[in-house]
């Protein structure tokens, strides 16, 4: 009789493109969304829990930068009779699915709507480093306004957001440009060819990589990569490319000196002179709110999204310097974009519907944080009760209990515990900050012993005989007094 072959057991692996987020960093990541919700619910914003599914059809083709219907998503369809259901996503961002909620909401939503939302988003795109097809975003959106106080108010939002998690005042810049300035532009080029359009549109995109010598080189005949290869170049002449080379080098030393640059590269453009008016406006309305300079600039080079933002647009920008893997340093870059966006309710709803908002990269932001230091890498543990006698669980649980009653995070060990040895590496390995312990004889004189595990790692690490004798990482304390002495001891070591 042939043996029944075994089912292959499944493979303990995460899949490509997708990463586990353990106590540590989901801790990290909670109390800086805390901060930033502060922030958000202080300007009068609300939160909003939208469904992390969504239809296709509702979702659109509006993935940022990727022009292929329902391309870029994780999608099914819905096994109804006749194979005819509906096909749905998991959402790719958290501004499609808040134009849904406000189409179908808006008799009963105030007018304008200011919502935040946090939470993972899903792409199905090639992972790479650092890229993931699950990552979090923190976004924030006034749906409603075509007023450019409402652009205003998002930009200076984030500027108290960026303070408030811990990047002070110089270690960061907010740039803002309007797609209606590049518009103009483009009107003064009197490029009516779609296909070239698009291509100069593409060859704009560029910029923060190639940087002003590539554009010129894209725009005209093309230019070598940095793999050797040739890129062909739109075929423009210099002089047909110099508007658009005047607009992405625009910026001067101050706010009103890049706007008299933009005025020149728009040109009689009409629709490029609104969009440098809706700057002033911003600019103004900044100011007045003590939001000058040293924190948001006019940056012609910022080009987001060139087929989604339909007026200003604006890119959170950390100035400070990083390490990179290789001991190099470089300046760590944006962690938050965003934009007007005008157009995005008006697919359900038949009408044009101002909004704006903002995203926060919450996964960098984050890593920015710890870069600064301004957050923990290493997270306090619990207080660990140990177990001495098998017997008197009852008297441990009794314990931890006082312990979380005074709002102390504590657990009671709950492995073997005949190795004693190996309860302290669990506390290591916990990064407890105190453990607890009660053998027999301290039960029958009425004690415990309270082992600060951070006094003594740092006895262990560097501390002479002297200092041990002075400040004992273990003692002695009545039972009775076992809450006072870990709380004593936990706020000693912060």
């Amino acid at each position: 009789m042939a043996k029944t072959k075994k089912a292959p057991r499944p493979r303990a692996d995460t899949p490509k493109g997708f990463r586990d987020y353990f106590g540590t960093e989901v801790d990290a990541r909670k109390s800086m969304l805390d901060q930033i919700a502060a922030v958000y619910h202080r300007y009068g914003f609300d939160a909003l829990e939208s469904s992390a599914v969504e239809t296709v059809e509702a979702l659109g083709k509006f993935l940022p930068d990727i022009d292929r219907p329902n391309e870029g998503v994780f999608a099914w369809q819905e096994d109804d009779a006749g194979g005819k259901g509906d096909w749905l996503a998991l959402r790719y961002d958290l501004t499609a699915p808040l134009a849904r909620v406000y189409a179908q909401h808006r008799n009963d939503l105030p007018t304008p709507y200011r919502r935040y939302a946090m939470g993972p988003v899903w792409r199905n795109e090639k992972p790479g480093p650092g890229r993931f097809r699950q990552f979090y975003q923190c976004d924030a959106d006034t749906v409603g306004s075509a007023s450019m106080a409402a652009d205003a108010e998002i930009c200076a939002m984030l500027a108290d957001t960026l303070e408030a998690v811990g990047i002070p005042r110089g270690d960061y810049v907010i740039r803002i440009n309007n797609r209606k300035v590049l518009n103009g532009v483009l009107e003064t080029m009197g490029l009516t060819d779609e296909t070239r359009r698009d291509a100069v549109l593409r060859t704009i995109d560029k910029f923060d990589k190639v940087g002003e010598a590539g554009v010129r080189e894209l725009l005209g005949k093309g230019r070598l990569d940095a793999s050797g290869a040739y890129i062909d170049g739109v075929g423009l002449s210099d002089a047909e490319a110099a508007p658009v080379l005047n607009f992405l080098t625009a910026r001067r030393a101050d706010n009103a000196a890049t706007l008299l640059q933009l005025m020149v590269a728009v040109g009689d453009s009409a629709k490029g002179a609104e969009g440098i008016a809706e700057l002033q406006e911003m600019s103004r309305l900044l100011a007045a709110q003590g939001y000058d300079e040293d924190r948001i600039i006019i940056d012609p080079s910022v080009v987001r999204g060139l087929g989604y933002y339909t007026g200003p647009v604006f890119e959170a920008e950390l100035t400070f310097d990083i390490l990179d893997e290789k001991g190099r340093k470089r300046q760590f870059g944006s962690v938050a974009g965003g934009g007007r966006y005008d157009d995005l309710v008006k697919r359900f709803t038949g009408q044009s519907v101002p909004a704006t908002g903002i995203s926060i990269g919450v996964d960098r932001l984050l890593a920015a944080l710890m870069a600064k230091g301004r957050m923990q890498g290493v997270a306090r543990g619990p207080v660990i009760v140990t177990v001495m006698d098998r017997d008197r669980m009852g008297d441990y649980q009794a314990m931890v209990a006082e312990l979380r009653s005074a709002g102390i995070r504590a657990e009671v060990y709950l492995g073997n515990p005949k190795n004693f040895g190996n309860q302290l590496k669990y506390a290591d390995k916990r990064h407890s900050p105190v453990a607890v312990i009660q053998g027999t004889d301290e039960a029958a004189r009425g004690v415990v012993q309270i082992k600060d595990l951070v006094l003594g790692a740092k006895i262990a690490e560097s501390a002479s005989l002297e200092e041990w004798k002075s400040q004992p990482a273990q003692r002695e304390v009545a039972r009775a007094d076992l809450v006072d002495e870990v709380t004593r001891l936990l706020s000693q070591d912060g």
